[in-house]
Protein backbone atom coordinates (compact mmCIF):
# COMPACT_ATOMS: atom_id res chain seq x y z
CA UNK A 1 0.00 0.00 0.00
CA UNK A 2 3.07 2.59 0.90
CA UNK A 3 4.70 1.86 -2.12
CA UNK A 4 1.25 2.67 -4.52
CA UNK A 5 0.65 6.08 -2.16
CA UNK A 6 4.23 7.03 -3.42
CA UNK A 7 3.75 6.14 -6.72
CA UNK A 8 0.89 7.71 -6.90
CA UNK A 9 2.07 10.75 -5.50
CA UNK A 10 5.02 11.42 -7.65
CA UNK A 11 2.59 10.67 -10.79
CA UNK A 12 0.98 13.74 -9.43
CA UNK A 13 4.03 15.42 -8.93
CA UNK A 14 5.05 14.94 -12.45
CA UNK A 15 1.61 15.88 -13.74
CA UNK A 16 1.50 19.16 -11.95
CA UNK A 17 4.79 19.81 -13.02
CA UNK A 18 4.32 19.42 -16.39
CA UNK A 19 1.45 21.89 -16.55
CA UNK A 20 3.25 24.59 -14.33
CA UNK A 21 6.42 24.57 -16.89
CA UNK A 22 5.09 23.68 -20.33
CA UNK A 23 1.24 24.71 -20.06
CA UNK A 24 1.18 25.02 -24.06
CA UNK A 25 2.97 21.66 -24.76
CA UNK A 26 0.56 19.50 -22.09
CA UNK A 27 -2.58 21.62 -21.62
CA UNK A 28 -5.73 20.80 -24.13
CA UNK A 29 -7.08 23.68 -25.79
CA UNK A 30 -10.46 24.21 -24.12
CA UNK A 31 -12.31 26.63 -26.95
CA UNK A 32 -13.35 23.44 -29.13
CA UNK A 33 -16.64 24.30 -29.07
CA UNK A 34 -19.15 20.92 -28.64
CA UNK A 35 -16.33 18.21 -28.99
CA UNK A 36 -14.37 19.72 -25.94
CA UNK A 37 -17.49 20.10 -23.70
CA UNK A 38 -17.96 16.01 -25.00
CA UNK A 39 -14.33 14.80 -24.55
CA UNK A 40 -14.58 16.96 -20.62
CA UNK A 41 -17.81 15.37 -19.94
CA UNK A 42 -16.92 11.54 -20.82
CA UNK A 43 -13.27 12.41 -18.80
CA UNK A 44 -15.03 13.66 -15.25
CA UNK A 45 -17.79 10.98 -15.80
CA UNK A 46 -14.57 8.23 -15.83
CA UNK A 47 -12.91 9.86 -13.00
CA UNK A 48 -15.69 10.18 -10.68
CA UNK A 49 -16.30 5.95 -11.64
CA UNK A 50 -13.12 5.03 -11.38
CA UNK A 51 -13.12 7.08 -7.94
CA UNK A 52 -16.01 4.36 -6.62
CA UNK A 53 -14.65 1.46 -7.84
CA UNK A 54 -11.27 2.50 -5.68
CA UNK A 55 -13.70 3.22 -2.43
CA UNK A 56 -15.39 0.26 -2.82
CA UNK A 57 -12.55 -2.59 -3.87
CA UNK A 58 -10.70 -0.44 -0.71
CA UNK A 59 -13.25 -0.58 1.57
CA UNK A 60 -14.38 -4.05 0.78
CA UNK A 61 -11.29 -5.62 0.99
CA UNK A 62 -10.37 -3.84 4.48
CA UNK A 63 -13.42 -5.56 6.04
CA UNK A 64 -13.53 -9.23 4.64
CA UNK A 65 -9.74 -9.64 4.50
CA UNK A 66 -8.04 -8.23 8.02
CA UNK A 67 -4.25 -8.04 6.41
CA UNK A 68 -4.80 -10.40 3.80
CA UNK A 69 -5.78 -12.79 5.97
CA UNK A 70 -8.11 -14.44 3.73
CA UNK A 71 -8.81 -14.26 -0.27
CA UNK A 72 -11.62 -12.03 -1.53
CA UNK A 73 -13.51 -13.17 -4.75
CA UNK A 74 -16.77 -11.10 -4.23
CA UNK A 75 -18.10 -7.41 -4.89
CA UNK A 76 -16.08 -5.53 -6.98
CA UNK A 77 -12.97 -8.54 -6.48
CA UNK A 78 -15.85 -10.78 -8.60
CA UNK A 79 -15.49 -9.08 -11.86
CA UNK A 80 -11.90 -7.69 -11.95
CA UNK A 81 -9.23 -9.02 -9.90
CA UNK A 82 -7.67 -5.47 -9.25
CA UNK A 83 -10.39 -3.24 -9.02
CA UNK A 84 -8.11 -0.66 -7.38
CA UNK A 85 -5.87 -0.37 -10.27
CA UNK A 86 -9.17 -0.56 -12.63
CA UNK A 87 -10.19 2.51 -10.46
CA UNK A 88 -7.21 3.63 -11.12
CA UNK A 89 -6.96 3.53 -14.71
CA UNK A 90 -10.63 5.35 -15.06
CA UNK A 91 -9.43 8.23 -12.86
CA UNK A 92 -6.23 8.69 -14.86
CA UNK A 93 -7.82 8.56 -18.45
CA UNK A 94 -10.70 10.60 -16.97
CA UNK A 95 -7.98 13.37 -15.96
CA UNK A 96 -6.09 12.96 -19.65
CA UNK A 97 -8.83 13.36 -21.14
CA UNK A 98 -10.69 16.76 -19.18
CA UNK A 99 -7.25 18.54 -19.33
CA UNK A 100 -4.56 17.53 -21.30
CA UNK A 101 -4.20 16.65 -25.28
CA UNK A 102 -5.51 13.90 -26.85
CA UNK A 103 -1.57 12.10 -26.99
CA UNK A 104 -1.14 12.22 -23.34
CA UNK A 105 -3.19 9.53 -22.47
CA UNK A 106 -1.15 7.05 -25.07
CA UNK A 107 1.65 8.24 -22.07
CA UNK A 108 -0.38 7.73 -19.40
CA UNK A 109 -1.44 3.98 -20.44
CA UNK A 110 2.25 3.44 -21.47
CA UNK A 111 3.38 4.44 -17.75
CA UNK A 112 0.85 2.42 -16.21
CA UNK A 113 2.04 -0.33 -17.78
CA UNK A 114 5.41 -0.15 -16.66
CA UNK A 115 4.53 0.79 -13.56
CA UNK A 116 1.54 -0.95 -12.31
CA UNK A 117 1.46 -4.14 -14.26
CA UNK A 118 5.06 -5.57 -12.97
CA UNK A 119 3.09 -4.42 -9.21
CA UNK A 120 0.39 -6.80 -10.24
CA UNK A 121 2.83 -9.83 -11.09
CA UNK A 122 4.34 -9.52 -8.03
CA UNK A 123 1.28 -9.67 -5.94
CA UNK A 124 0.33 -12.33 -7.60
CA UNK A 125 3.35 -14.38 -6.63
CA UNK A 126 2.69 -13.57 -3.50
CA UNK A 127 -1.13 -14.45 -3.38
CA UNK A 128 -0.05 -17.76 -5.38
CA UNK A 129 2.09 -19.01 -2.41
CA UNK A 130 -1.33 -17.55 0.91
CA UNK A 131 -3.42 -19.42 -1.63
CA UNK A 132 -2.27 -22.22 -3.71
CA UNK A 133 -5.56 -24.02 -4.51
CA UNK A 134 -7.67 -21.05 -3.85
CA UNK A 135 -6.50 -18.48 -6.49
CA UNK A 136 -5.37 -20.66 -9.39
CA UNK A 137 -8.73 -21.23 -9.48
CA UNK A 138 -10.26 -17.72 -8.92
CA UNK A 139 -7.71 -16.32 -11.62
CA UNK A 140 -8.78 -19.06 -14.36
CA UNK A 141 -12.20 -17.46 -13.80
CA UNK A 142 -11.80 -13.54 -13.34
CA UNK A 143 -9.98 -11.34 -15.22
CA UNK A 144 -7.12 -9.79 -14.22
CA UNK A 145 -8.18 -5.59 -14.75
CA UNK A 146 -10.47 -5.21 -17.61
CA UNK A 147 -13.91 -6.65 -17.03
CA UNK A 148 -16.64 -8.59 -19.00
CA UNK A 149 -18.55 -5.98 -20.09
CA UNK A 150 -21.50 -8.82 -20.73
CA UNK A 151 -21.43 -9.77 -17.10
CA UNK A 152 -21.44 -6.02 -16.04
CA UNK A 153 -24.89 -5.62 -18.10
CA UNK A 154 -26.37 -8.48 -16.86
CA UNK A 155 -25.62 -8.00 -13.36
CA UNK A 156 -27.24 -5.03 -10.80
CA UNK A 157 -24.69 -2.77 -10.46
CA UNK A 158 -24.73 -2.83 -6.44
CA UNK A 159 -23.67 -6.87 -6.14
CA UNK A 160 -19.82 -5.93 -7.98
CA UNK A 161 -19.65 -2.25 -6.45
CA UNK A 162 -20.74 -2.14 -2.86
CA UNK A 163 -20.52 0.88 -1.23
CA UNK A 164 -20.43 2.19 2.37
CA UNK A 165 -20.44 5.65 3.99
CA UNK A 166 -17.67 4.89 6.65
CA UNK A 167 -15.67 3.88 3.34
CA UNK A 168 -16.35 7.08 1.61
CA UNK A 169 -15.84 9.13 4.66
CA UNK A 170 -12.27 7.99 5.22
CA UNK A 171 -11.39 8.61 1.35
CA UNK A 172 -13.06 12.06 0.94
CA UNK A 173 -10.04 14.00 1.56
CA UNK A 174 -8.48 12.36 -1.45
CA UNK A 175 -11.25 12.37 -4.12
CA UNK A 176 -12.14 16.37 -2.99
CA UNK A 177 -8.14 17.00 -3.91
CA UNK A 178 -8.54 15.28 -7.57
CA UNK A 179 -11.91 17.29 -7.65
CA UNK A 180 -10.19 20.52 -6.99
CA UNK A 181 -7.18 19.61 -8.76
CA UNK A 182 -9.85 19.27 -12.05
CA UNK A 183 -11.54 22.65 -11.06
CA UNK A 184 -8.46 24.66 -10.97
CA UNK A 185 -6.85 23.32 -14.03
CA UNK A 186 -10.08 23.75 -15.73
CA UNK A 187 -10.86 26.80 -14.37
CA UNK A 188 -7.12 28.12 -15.58
CA UNK A 189 -7.61 26.42 -19.37
CA UNK A 190 -11.46 27.84 -19.58
CA UNK A 191 -10.05 31.53 -18.80
CA UNK A 192 -7.52 31.53 -21.07
CA UNK A 193 -9.87 30.51 -23.80
CA UNK A 194 -12.85 32.21 -23.61
CA UNK A 195 -12.98 34.42 -19.95
CA UNK A 196 -15.42 34.17 -17.32
CA UNK A 197 -18.95 33.64 -18.99
CA UNK A 198 -16.58 30.11 -20.53
CA UNK A 199 -15.04 29.13 -17.09
CA UNK A 200 -18.77 29.58 -15.22
CA UNK A 201 -20.74 27.30 -17.94
CA UNK A 202 -18.04 24.46 -17.79
CA UNK A 203 -18.39 25.55 -13.89
CA UNK A 204 -21.93 24.12 -13.91
CA UNK A 205 -21.43 21.28 -15.59
CA UNK A 206 -18.63 20.15 -13.50
CA UNK A 207 -21.01 20.22 -10.40
CA UNK A 208 -23.74 18.29 -12.40
CA UNK A 209 -21.88 15.60 -12.92
CA UNK A 210 -21.07 15.92 -9.19
CA UNK A 211 -23.91 16.02 -8.44
CA UNK A 212 -25.14 12.63 -10.85
CA UNK A 213 -21.81 10.48 -9.47
CA UNK A 214 -23.66 11.73 -5.54
CA UNK A 215 -26.69 10.45 -6.35
CA UNK A 216 -24.94 6.61 -7.53
CA UNK A 217 -23.02 6.79 -4.61
CA UNK A 218 -26.14 7.23 -2.62
CA UNK A 219 -28.37 4.33 -4.24
CA UNK A 220 -24.79 2.05 -3.51
CA UNK A 221 -24.75 3.22 -0.16
CA UNK A 222 -28.81 2.50 0.29
CA UNK A 223 -28.24 -0.73 -1.39
CA UNK A 224 -25.69 -2.45 0.50
CA UNK A 225 -26.61 -1.33 4.15
CA UNK A 226 -30.11 -3.25 2.65
CA UNK A 227 -28.42 -6.27 2.18
CA UNK A 228 -26.39 -6.28 5.32
CA UNK A 229 -29.24 -5.99 7.28
CA UNK A 230 -30.81 -8.75 5.50
CA UNK A 231 -28.27 -11.04 5.66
Amino acid sequence: MKKRIKIHGFLIFLAVSAILVFPDIFLRDTGGGFSDEILAIVGIALVLLGQLFRLSSRGFKSELSRNGAALVESGPYSFVRNPMYLGIILIGSGLVMVIFKWWAICAFLLIFGLIYIRLIFQEEKKLIQLFPVAYPTYKAKVPAIVPSLKMLAQTEVSSYLPLKYSWLKREIGSISGVLIFILLVRSWENMRAGGYILCLERFVALLFMIFLAAGLAAYLIRKTDAVAKNS
